[in-house]
């Protein structure tokens, strides 16, 4: 008993959506400083996250693996602000970023039904 494709393909999508997060940083930290390891940090994850989200493409559906990838991207960017970068934090941005993981989840179970 092995890995099911679906599996790998969300190995994927997760790994993608870490590189994603890792170049979004890079790039908060670029526009404020623009040094050598933001730049490395915002093109590198950035180039990783599309090569691996290519790679789930092949084990995973491109509508739900791409739409889990930005969902997750959007709700990770979102969070890495208010964190990091004090962003707003007001209850509007959180309901928001909370139906975002509601519809990621939704889509994960979809697809592990199939």
């Amino acid at each position: 008993m092995g890995i099911s494709y679906i599996t790998i393909g969300w190995i994927f999508v997760a790994l993608a959506s870490v590189a994603e997060l890792i170049g979004v940083f890079g790039l908060s930290l670029y526009s404020q400083n623009r040094t050598l390891i933001n730049r490395i940090l915002y093109y590198g994850g950035i180039f990783a996250s599309f090569a691996l989200l290519y790679f789930s493409f092949r084990f995973l559906p491109l509508s739900i693996a791409y739409t889990v990838f930005t969902g997750v991207g959007t709700a990770g960017a979102v969070t890495l602000n208010i964190i990091f970068f004090n962003e707003s934090k007001n209850i509007k941005r959180i309901l928001s970023l909370a139906a975002i993981i509601v519809g990621v989840v939704g889509l994960q179970l979809v697809t592990a039904t199939q």
